[in-house]
Parts: C-alpha cells; structure tokens; sequence
C-alpha cells in the first residue's frame, strides 16, 4: 500500500520513522511522499495521513476528495461541521485526536465512569492533560474525545469548562510546559470513593504504529469513521 503523509513535524516525522518496520511484513506499507502544510502532493497513494496543521486540513481533505485518496486525519484544532456531508461515499476518512489504541480503550472505560457518574448525582468528573511547551491547543483534542465520551454517558454533562468549578461540567485542567508526550488522567471524585483512569504516551512512536494500523484499516471504506469505529474492531473479541 502507497501512503503519503501530510506534515514533517513531530508526528509526521514519527510515522515516516515508524513506517520502516512495516516494509517487510504483510501489511508492507510505502512511503511516496511527505509534504508541508501548504505543499499539495502529486504522486498517486492509497492512503494519505494528514498531520500537519489545523489551517490545512481543509485543503488537503479537498485534494483526497479530488484524486480520490482515504485519509486518515491525525491534526487536532480544526472544525468542518459539514465533513460527512462533504465526504459522502466518495472516500474513506478517519478522524482521530489520538490514534493510540490505549487512549480508544480509555475512551471507552469513560463511558464506564459517565454511566455510574449517572447513577449518583454527586459525582463529578474532571480531567487533567498535560503536554508539551510547544502544544498550541488546549484542552488537547484527546481531553475533549474523553470528555465527549462522559457526555455521552451521563447526559446531565452538558459541556466541559477550564476554571473554577461549574455544576454538570467536566472540568477539565491544563499543563503546557516541559517535554511531556502526553498524559491524561480521567479522575470520578464521589463523596464515598474516588476513581481515576491514566494514560501516559512514552513516546510518538504509539502515535504513529496508530496511524501505520488506521491507514491499512481505513483503506477501502468509505465514508467518516472515528477511532471508536476502528478500535471496535480490535477489540471485539
């Protein structure tokens, strides 16, 4: 499979690295191509990853849309409110904040958390996030996938907020300093017990294994699928 990759920064320099170790297997992956944000491929792939930036990724789902390429969408901070819509059945997209399997189990153990958090209404949920110095989102698009996944369990969440503490928010607490990969911690506090789920990122190599599988997944489908959609089916026995 020919894979190109959108971005030559720390993910996109992570994933070219990562890409090596699949040359010589079944899934033997090959890489034609790694652009900048601006740069617009023209060598034909099967798959592209975009791990750029969040001003770019309209234009490059444009171009995969165009030469009818599957995309696999690592960058965070960006909006298309319209991307199902855009996408229809023409190509496959997986978007993903995070494309760690450990971080789509921890979405899913949140759910877990959001269903008991609903069974007492005194407990809270809150999450902590810390990055890197040169991270320029905060909250990270993890923290937020995790809050969603709360919300999506326990319906009086209604939003997430940073700051002093809001009743039915998930308070979600944020650290940019240092070389921190990234770690994320999901904390239950009730009145009797407390709770917390914790993951930490060693190094981008998790992040990149995660885009070498979700390209090979990804490939063929068509429409706009999540992590979710993926890690169901590594998890499914």
């Amino acid at each position: 499979m020919r894979l190109g990759i959108f971005g030559r920064g720390r993910l996109g320099g992570a994933i070219a690295m990562e890409i090596a170790k699949y040359t010589a297997s079944p899934e033997a992956l090959e890489l034609r191509w790694t652009e900048g944000r601006d740069a617009c491929a023209r060598d034909r792939v099967e798959v592209a990853v975009e791990a750029s930036h969040a001003s770019a990724v309209l234009d490059h789902l444009a171009w995969a849309l165009e030469t009818g390429t599957d995309l696999v969408i690592a960058t965070t901070g960006w909006k298309i409110p319209d991307l199902a819509e855009r996408v229809g059945g023409r190509i496959g997209v997986l978007v993903s904040p995070n494309l760690s399997l450990g971080v789509a189990l921890m979405r899913r153990l949140a759910a877990l958390m959001g269903a008991y958090a609903a069974a007492d209404p005194d407990a809270e949920l809150g999450i902590i996030e810390h990055h890197h110095r040169m991270k320029l989102d905060s909250p990270s698009g993890t923290a937020l996938s995790i809050a969603q996944a709360v919300q999506e369990s326990c319906p009086r969440f209604s939003g997430w907020n940073i700051g002093a503490w809001e009743k039915d928010k998930v308070n979600i607490a944020c650290l940019r300093t240092g070389f921190e990969v990234g770690r994320h911690e999901l904390v239950l506090d009730a009145p009797l017990e407390s709770l917390t789920i914790s993951h930490r990122a060693k190094d981008r190599r998790v992040f990149a294994a995660g885009a070498m599988k979700a390209a090979r997944w990804i490939w063929g489908r068509r429409g706009v699928y999540s992590m979710d959609d993926f890690a169901a089916d590594v998890f499914k026995n």
